[in-house]
Order: C-alpha cells, then structure tokens, then sequence
C-alpha cells in the first residue's frame, strides 16, 4: 500500500524531545525492579555473534539460556519454579545444529535463532540470501532475523524492498521471522518509518532496529518511531507485529527503561516473549548482578556470578 508510505513525515525535533523525556524517567525500585528485570531475562535473544564461535561457546551459551538467573536467587524471590529462562539462542547459521543439539540435550524448547540474509552488511544477491534462510531453517532454526539490503531505502525503491522482504518471509516457511532494519544507515526518521511499515506489510513477525554492527544501534528515537508503525499497522491491519531493539543494551537500567517505553506505546499485551525480545549479549550479566544485590544486599564478586 505505496498510499501509507509515499507521504510520511516524521517531526525529528519532537521525536528526539520525547526520548530526551524517555532517558529521565525514574526506574522502579525494590521488589518491582527485580519483577521488571525478570520480565526482561524473558525477552532476551541472548546472542553470539563472533567469528571465533565454536560448539563449546554455543554450548556454554544454550545452558546459561535455560539457566539465565542463579538457582538460590529465584529460590530467594519464589520464582524458582515459574520456568524462567531467555526468549531464543541466537546464532550464526554455521552455529544453529550445535545450540540445537544442546538445547535439546538440557531438555528445553528454547527457540535457536539465526542471522540470515547477508548479515550483517546486506550486500549479497538475493539468490544467496535465500538460500542461507532455507539452510538455516534446515539446520533447526525456529527464527530467523534477516537483514534488509539499506540501498534500496535510501533510494526510495519502495517496491523492491517490499518484494525482497516478501520472497525472505516466504523462504523462512514455519519459522519466524525478525527484519532487521539497520536503522543507523538508513538516513532519517522517515526512512525509518517506511522501512518499517514495508516490512510489516511483506510479513514480518518482528521488526528490529540493527545488527549490533553498525556505529548506531537501538536509540529510543528510532524505537519510538519504530513503535508508532506497529501501532498505525495493528491500527490498519489488526495484525500485531513484535519489535526487537537490539545492540548497545548492556545495562539493567536500560532494559527497564525499553520495557517501559514499550508499555507506554504499544501496551502491556506487547510485554511477551511472543512481541518483544531485546537483543544482547552481555545484558544478562548486569541483570544478575542487580538481582543479585536485591537479594544479598551486597555486590557479587566476579565468582559469584561465573556463568555470566
């Protein structure tokens, strides 16, 4: 529908007042904060994105996903029994049959998602895209997050998007699809605008705001934005799509202000593992360490916390 899109203006001086706003909100406290910071291990796709990926670090990761909190510390806030562990695995493609194996090994039906599509950069022909989408689905993969190729916003091939998006949601199949828009390459507001109703509208079930490779990551301004276009589309459409901030999250305080700015905007029905993930790969160790503090009174140690 080119009519949603062909005139999108974004107001750029409010958009940035309001996360200016957003950034002093006062966080919660006490039992609250600790309740927030275990919704927030919920949503986590906890990552690992390096080169020197092996099966023994993707091992080690799968456990501390079905182990996302220290035992004794869930005993201490009575949540020992609510199954609380992290939203998916995300790996590389070349990774997904090991986090497979060990998820499946620690008896958990954690999701594993994998990067698809060119990722990071996008510029791969499309052939090859595919391709690494049907063989990541192959592999096990239950989602993938795809990239989408930047040139074709920033020169207005609307169409074109809409149809590379279209045939990467069809080769995904049954899985899930998350499209990432790399929103820091994207040049303006309304670019990310459109990106991310053009997205919607070829079948996304997630969009997300980067690959946590570009020099800007998730920033609120682009999350509000981002946001908004999930509200206008259920508007429209009645379909819900979920939203995935991702790269540069590293902090408990963070992912609280993510989760609030996420209620205020879309509701509490979107504060499920089903509508919202964050994307982080050392985000979780300073959730710990936060819990951690809540129930001893004191800071761990880097012993304390050797999963982390």
């Amino acid at each position: 529908e080119l009519g949603w899109i062909s005139k999108v203006h974004v107001n750029r001086p409010a958009v940035v007042r309001h996360a200016e706003q957003i950034k002093k909100w006062r966080t919660v406290k006490g039992n609250w904060q600790a309740a927030w910071l275990l919704k927030a291990v919920t949503c986590i796709d906890l990552t690992t994105l390096s080169g020197d990926d092996t099966p023994s670090n993707v091992h080690r990761l799968c456990f501390k996903a079905k182990h996302p909190i220290r035992e004794d510390l869930l005993k201490a806030l009575d949540m020992h029994d609510k199954g609380i562990t992290v939203g998916a695995v995300c790996v590389y493609p070349a990774r997904v049959t090991d986090a497979v194996n060990a998820l499946k090994a620690a008896g958990c039906n954690i999701p594993v998602a994998s990067v698809a599509a060119g990722f990071p950069s996008g510029q791969t022909p499309l052939e090859i895209k595919l391709a690494e989408i049907k063989l990541a689905v192959e592999y096990g993969a239950r989602e993938i997050d795809i990239v989408i190729s930047r040139s074709l916003v920033l020169t207005g091939q609307c169409e074109g998007l809409y149809e590379e998006i279209r045939q990467c949601r069809e080769a995904c199949g049954e899985a899930h699809m998350k499209t990432i828009l790399a929103t820091g390459e994207l040049g303006s507001l309304a670019n990310v605008y459109k990106a991310s109703m053009i997205a919607m509208m070829a079948g996304s079930d997630f969009i997300k705001t980067s690959t946590g490779k570009e020099v800007e990551n998730a920033t609120f301004p682009v999350g509000v934005v981002m946001m908004r276009a999930i509200r206008e589309f259920y508007w429209q459409t009645g379909n819900k799509v979920g939203f995935k901030p991702a790269g540069g999250i590293r902090t408990a305080k963070e992912a609280i202000t993510w989760l609030m700015l996420v209620k205020e905007e879309l509701g509490v029905e979107w504060l499920t593992p089903e509508l919202f993930r964050l994307g982080a790969s050392s985000l979780l160790e300073d959730i710990e360490k936060q819990i951690f503090y809540h129930v001893t009174g004191s800071y761990a140690l880097q012993h304390d916390l050797a999963m982390a």
